[in-house]
């Protein structure tokens, strides 16, 4: 483990320098303790216990349950490890074997094979699959469940996952033009994401995200963006308290305003910035089943002979100018895709599969969860902590984490175990 003194490098600008190689002794990765203490705190990779994933693996394939599998797939990309290659560096390292916890503790933790086998076929079984992707949403909910909230926003966007050679699943893109996969995910206000999903399915994404929102403690309303081209988000019946708010701007209802509906043009010298009115009305497309209220706003802008109108169907019963202020906060999805996609990678789906692809992903957003839990939670206002933890280094040195930082992360854990759920509304 190691190198001895005889076969340590030595600096040229300084003879008195001597690096050492220790392996195991020495760790990068300690930051994720901070992450596993608030695992811990709030029973998140614990509780894939009570939902039991089936194990079809026997005799020695069985080294390593469920559970700390599990985790050394999730901390490994939350590291910023995305390849299962990484393993056999990882399985003897010291701040992930007392992560993965159980056998990795004592020995070591799932080599390369190990994970390989563990994601590609455990978790590639349809109902080890099917819990996966509700596992996200059952860790937010185990995080709500300790903050009382009024309100739900839900926003929903697409990305890109480029793909090579004849990977299952895979077709052009025209948009982006490329052969990709084209991933579906849906966060709330806080980033944390509901759900993820690799292939075309939203109405099923969208039912389990609503469903979800029912157990929230003490919630009044869901808002629901429409996002990403999804031409029928406003037809879906999701449950809820009190119903769910859908917003959906959409280009195509553009043609369904008649000119009487829209002011006139205003008379006299147009001024230099634009004259803006709002407007609302009912409106009942063929394939709808019942009238929706559409919004619109009217822009006439100097020079030009013709008004811009865009136009929103939502239930939202807010003035029409308020539906359209909270409409213009959308995009947020944005940013949290471009945080996974650069502190994860979580885009790098180069299994064969399409099914194992679809695992890949799930892990990824799971590590994402976890990472983004830290910051509202836990994290003391004002400080700053680098999310990507690989770079943080096991002596705690003070330019990477301070001290007083870390004890303060490990009290508001420790405060955040001691708090009792909220009650479930009946």
């Amino acid at each position: 483990m190691g190198e001895n003194k005889r076969d340590a490098l030595r600096g040229d600008f300084d003879g008195r320098i001597r690096l050492e190689s220790h392996g195991a002794k020495v760790t990068s990765d300690a930051g994720l303790l901070a992450y596993r203490e608030l695992d811990d705190a709030l029973g998140l990779t614990a509780g894939v216990d009570k939902i039991g994933m089936a194990d079809p693996r026997t005799g020695q394939n069985t080294q390593h349950t469920v559970i700390p599998m599990l985790r050394q797939s999730i901390y490994s990309r939350l590291a910023g490890y995305d390849d299962t290659d990484d393993a056999e560096r990882l399985c003897v390292d010291s701040a992930m074997r007392h992560i993965v916890g159980a056998r990795a503790t004592e020995k070591a933790a799932a080599s390369t094979s190990q994970v390989g086998r563990f994601e590609t076929q455990v978790l590639t079984e349809p109902r080890n699959l099917s819990q996966l992707m509700d596992l996200p949403g059952r860790w937010i909910d185990q995080v709500r469940g300790r903050v009382r909230m009024s309100e739900v926003i839900l926003d929903m966007d697409s990305s890109v996952s480029p793909t090579h050679g004849e990977q299952e699943g895979t077709t052009y893109n025209g948009h982006f033009e490329c052969r990709c996969y084209h991933p579906l995910f849906c966060f709330n206000q806080f980033g944390d994401m509901e759900r993820a999903l690799l292939r075309e399915g939203h109405r099923r994404l969208l039912q389990r995200v609503g469903a979800s929102c029912r157990e929230i403690p003490g919630y009044e309303e869901t808002v629901l963006p429409g996002r990403c081209g999804l031409r029928e988000t406003g037809h879906l019946r999701i449950p809820g308290r009190r119903g769910l708010p859908v917003r959906h701007p959409s280009p195509c209802q553009r043609r369904v305003v008649r000119a009487d509906r829209l002011p006139a043009d205003p008379s006299g010298r147009s001024p230099k910035e634009p004259i803006i009115s709002y407007t609302d009305f009912t409106y009942q497309a063929s394939t709808w089943d019942k009238p929706r209220r559409v919004v619109a706003k009217v822009e006439w802008h100097r020079g030009e002979l013709y008004p811009r109108a865009g136009f929103i169907v939502t239930n939202l019963r807010r003035w029409a100018g308020e539906v359209v202020d909270f409409d213009n906060q959308r995009g947020t999805a944005e940013q949290w895709i471009k945080e996974g996609k650069y502190a994860l990678k979580w885009t790098r789906l180069s299994c064969c599969r399409f099914v194992a692809n679809q695992v890949r992903l799930q892990l990824f957003a799971l590590a994402y969860n976890l990472g983004n839990f830290l910051r509202p939670l836990v994290l003391p206002p004002g400080a700053k902590i680098v999310r990507h933890a690989r770079y943080v280094t096991f002596q705690m040195a003070e330019v990477a984490i301070p001290r007083p930082l870390f004890r303060e992360l490990r009290r508001r854990i420790h405060r955040l175990k001691l708090k009792r759920p909220l009650p479930v509304p009946e």
